[in-house]
C-alpha cells in the first residue's frame, strides 16, 4: 500500500505546478532564515503570509537541498503522504487488526481526494500527516493511561496548528472523549493528564504566535491578515471566527472556515461571490472575481484538448441533470448538506454508508462491554473525530477540496472496521438475521456508489455496470452459503468476498488512480481526482491578473518571466546600487513571479487581501532617503482615496508620482508599449523633494 501511496502521490511530480501565492513565499523562505522563521511573503521579510505558513517549512527546505523546482516543493507532500499511509495501517492495525489495518491504508490510498492532494505542494497535507501522528501517539496512551504519549499526542497536534492553524484543533475533542471514556485509570487520574498534555498542545500550537507577539515590530515582518499587525488577530480572527458567518469561497488557501486563507471580500470579510472554489464563473485567462479580495485560481479555465472540458467552479462544461440536481442541493452555498453534494461526494463520500454502518454496528455491538473497552473505545474516538469535522465543514465556506479531506482517516477507519466486522458477523450468523447485515450493507454501498458515479457518465462509463454486477455476483454468494469452516474458505466465499470488495471499492479507486492521467489529477491550487476538476499544471495562465482590494493587481500565474520582465530586473539591478530593496512593487508580476523566479528582494505594498499596511508612507519614504530603496513599480490602478486599508497604499503611488522621476520604457524594453510591462517604473533619489 506504501508503494501504490508513493506511485500516485509522485506520478507527475515533475509537472505538479508551482502554487500560487505559496510558492512565492516558499522561494523567499530558501533565501533568509528570517523569512523562513517568519514565513515572510517575501526575502526581505517585511510581511508575513495572511496565515502561519508552517506547512512551507518542509518545501523551503527541500528547495534549499535540491534547487527550486515545482517537483522540490511537491516532494514533501508525496512523502507525507506514504507516512500518513503507513501511520494509517499501525493505528488500525492495533485497533482491529492487521487486515483491517491493511483495509484502511488501502482505503486512505484510494480517497480521490488524498490522492490528488499529495501530489501537489498544498498546505493540507502536512496537516494531514501530523494528526495521523497525534492519533498514533494518543492510542498509545489510551491503552495504558500513558501521560508521555498523550503529551506527544498534544504536541503533534501543536504541530499540526502551525500547518492549518484552527482547523487542526478539530480533533481534539476526539482525543479528549476518546481518552476521558477509555483510559484504564481513575477519572482524577484521567483529567489530571488531559489538562497536562492540553496545557503542551497550546503551548506547541501557539508559539509561532507568541514568536511573533514578542518580537519587536521593527525587526520582524507585518502580520498579514491583519490591520493592527498582530498575529493573534491573523489567526484567530481572519482566519479563525471570523470565517463560519460568511458565504462565498476564496482563495488558495480558503476563505471560511478555521486555517482559511481567502482574503476578504470588500471591506476585510471573508468570502465573495465568486465560483465555488473562489474563482470567477467566466472562463477565459485572465479572469476577475467578483470581490476584489478574494484569490483566485490558478489551474487553466479550460480543460486539455485531450479530455472533457472542465469548469473549476462545479465540474463538467456540459452537466448532466443529475450534477445539475446534486448543485442545485448547495455545492456553492453555505449549507449543512453541502458534503453530499457533487461537488464534495466523488472525492470523499464513497464510503459514507459503509462507514456509518460500520459505525453503529460497532458501537452496538460493543455496548455492553466495560468501559476500558478498546474496540468501542476506537470507534468513539474516530466516529467523534468525523462528527466534530462533518459539524465544522457544514457550517463553514469550503473553498478548496482539500478541506474535506480531514474526514478521510475517519472514513477509512469506520469503513474498514465495518467491513471486516460485518464479513466476521456474517460468516459466524448462520441462520441468523445478523447474517443479512452484510448484503443490505452491500446493497446501500453499491447504490450509493453508483448514484455518484452516474453524474459523470463519459468517465469510466463502465464503472456503473461494473458495481452492479458484482453486486449481482455477490449478494447471492453472501446469501447461498454456510457458515466457512477451516482455515481455507469456501470456492464460494472467495468469489463472494472478492465481489463483495469490488462493488464497494472499485469506484473510489477508478477516481483514484485516474490521478495516473494529468488530465485528472487535479493542481497546486485544488486537490481534485477524476472529471470536473483542474489539470495539473497548477499554474494559471501567463496573463491571468486579478483584482485585488483598494485597486491593487496581482499576478498569480507563475509562468517564466519574459524576456522584458528580465531586461527590467537587468536594468534596475545596474542602477540600484547597494539598496537593500531591489524595488518595491503594489502588484502584478513583479511581487509574485519576479520573487519566485529570482529570489530578488522586492518589497510589496500592502496584503494579500489588501487589509495590511506592510508600510506607511513615513516609513517608505525613510527608506528613500536613507538609500535602501531606489525604485518603484507602481499599479496604475491604485488611485489615492479607496478603502481604509488600501489608502496607504495609494499615498505611497501618489508620493512616488510626484516626488520621483519615470523612467522612459525605451531604457529597459525593447518596445515602450510591451503589453508584459504595464507598470510604470520610477526612480526614486536618496534625498526626494517633498511634494
Amino acid at each position: 500500500m506504501a508503494a501504490l501511496a508513493g506511485l500516485l502521490y509522485a506520478w507527475n511530480i515533475a509537472s505538479s505546478g508551482l502554487a500560487p501565492y505559496y510558492s512565492v513565499a516558499a522561494r523567499s523562505m530558501t533565501e533568509s532564515w528570517k523569512a523562513f522563521l517568519f514565513t515572510a511573503y517575501d526575502p526581505a521579510a517585511t510581511i508575513t503570509l495572511d496565515k502561519i505558513g508552517g506547512f512551507l517549512w518542509p518545501q523551503a527546505l527541500s528547495a534549499r537541498l535540491f534547487g527550486f523546482h515545482d517537483w522540490a516543493l511537491t516532494l514533501p507532500q508525496c512523502v507525507e503522504g506514504v507516512v500518513s499511509v503507513l501511520v494509517m495501517y499501525r493505528v488500525v492495525r492495533r485497533w482491529q487488526g492487521p487486515a483491517t489495518g491493511l483495509l484502511a491504508a488501502g482505503l486512505l490510498t484510494l480517497t480521490p481526494v488524498t490522492a490528488s492532494m499529495f501530489g501537489h505542494a498544498i498546505p493540507d497535507a502536512a496537516l494531514f500527516m501530523c494528526l495521523l501522528l497525534a492519533v498514533d501517539r494518543y492510542q498509545v496512551a489510551v491503552g495504558g493511561a500513558r501521560l508521555r504519549s498523550l503529551v506527544w499526542a498534544g504536541v503533534w497536534v501543536g504541530v499540526a496548528f502551525q500547518a492549518k492553524m484552527m482547523q487542526a484543533w478539530l480533533i481534539v475533542p476526539a482525543l479528549a472523549i476518546g481518552y476521558l471514556v477509555t483510559a484504564p485509570v481513575t477519572l482524577r487520574t484521567r483529567i489530571g493528564h488531559l489538562l497536562t498534555s492540553g496545557v503542551v498542545l497550546f503551548a506547541v500550537s501557539l508559539s509561532w504566535v507568541l514568536l511573533m507577539t514578542f518580537t519587536p515590530k521593527d525587526v520582524r515582518p507585518y502580520a498579514d491578515g491583519s490591520t493592527n499587525n498582530s498575529a493573534w488577530s491573523m489567526v484567530f480572527e481572519y482566519n479563525g471566527f471570523s470565517r463560519p458567518a460568511e458565504s462565498g469561497p476564496g482563495g488558495p488557501g480558503g476563505a471560511g472556515g478555521p486555517g482559511g486563507t481567502g482574503g476578504p471580500s470588500g471591506a476585510g470579510k471573508p468570502g465573495g461571490p465568486a465560483g465555488a472554489d473562489g474563482k470567477s464563473a467566466t472562463t477565459g485567462a485572465a479572469n476577475t472575481p467578483t470581490s476584489g479580495t478574494n484569490k483566485p485560481p490558478t489551474g487553466p479555465t479550460t480543460g486539455p484538448a485531450t479530455g472533457p472540458a472542465k469548469n473549476p467552479t462545479t465540474g463538467p462544461a456540459n452537466p448532466s441533470p443529475h450534477h445539475r440536481k446534486m448543485v442545485s442541493l448547495g455545492s456553492e452555498k453555505n449549507t449543512w448538506y453541502k458534503l453530499v453534494t457533487s461537488r464534495f461526494t466523488p472525492q470523499i463520500g464513497w464510503l459514507y454508508p459503509l462507514a456509518l454502518i460500520g459505525l453503529v454496528h460497532g458501537l452496538l455491538l460493543r455496548r455492553r462491554r466495560p468501559r476500558t473497552d478498546r474496540l468501542r473505545g476506537g470507534h468513539l474516538m474516530w466516529g467523534t473525530w468525523l462528527l466534530t469535522t462533518t459539524v465544522v465543514l457544514s457550517v463553514v465556506d469550503i473553498p478548496h477540496t482539500a478541506y474535506v479531506a480531514g474526514l478521510a482517516p475517519a472514513l477509512a477507519a469506520l469503513a474498514a472496521a465495518g467491513a471486516v466486522t460485518l464479513w466476521r458477523v456474517h460468516r459466524a450468523a448462520a441462520g441468523r438475521p445478523a447474517r443479512l447485515l452484510l448484503p443490505l450493507t452491500l446493497l446501500a454501498e453499491a447504490a450509493w456508489a453508483s448514484f455518484v458515479a452516474s453524474g459523470h457518465p463519459d468517465f469510466a462509463p463502465w464503472l456503473v455496470p461494473l458495481i452492479a454486477a458484482a453486486a449481482l455476483i455477490a449478494v447471492p454468494g453472501l446469501l447461498s452459503y454456510g457458515r466457512a469452516t477451516g482455515r481455507r474458505l469456501r470456492p464460494l466465499a472467495v468469489t463472494s468476498l472478492a465481489a463483495t470488495c469490488l462493488a464497494m471499492f472499485a469506484a473510489p479507486a477508478a477516481w483514484s488512480l485516474s490521478v495516473l492521467d494529468e488530465r485528472y489529477a487535479g493542481s497546486s491550487f485544488e486537490a481534485h481526482a477524476g472529471p470536473g476538476g483542474q489539470s495539473a499544471g497548477g499554474g494559471a495562465p501567463g496573463s491571468a491578473v486579478y483584482g485585488g482590494a483598494g485597486g491593487a493587481s496581482y499576478d498569480m500565474s507563475q509562468a517564466p518571466l519574459t524576456a522584458a520582465q528580465k531586461r527590467l530586473l537587468d536594468y534596475v539591478r545596474r542602477h540600484n546600487g547597494n539598496a537593500k530593496y531591489t524595488l518595491s512593487a503594489d502588484g502584478g508580476w513583479a511581487r509574485s513571479r519576479a520573487i519566485t523566479h529570482t529570489g530578488l528582494p522586492i518589497l510589496p505594498l500592502g496584503g494579500f487581501a489588501g487589509m495590511a499596511t506592510s508600510v506607511t508612507l513615513a516609513e517608505y519614504r525613510h527608506l528613500v532617503a536613507s538609500g535602501q530603496l531606489r525604485f518603484a513599480l507602481l499599479n496604475p490602478a491604485v488611485a489615492a482615496g479607496g478603502g481604509a486599508p488600501a489608502s496607504e497604499t495609494a499615498k505611497i503611488n501618489a508620493w512616488v508620482r510626484s516626488a520621483c522621476t519615470k523612467i522612459d520604457p525605451k531604457a529597459y524594453a525593447a518596445t515602450p508599449a510591451d503589453p508584459s510591462l504595464p507598470e510604470p517604473l520610477y526612480r526614486c533619489s536618496p534625498t526626494p523633494t517633498t511634494p
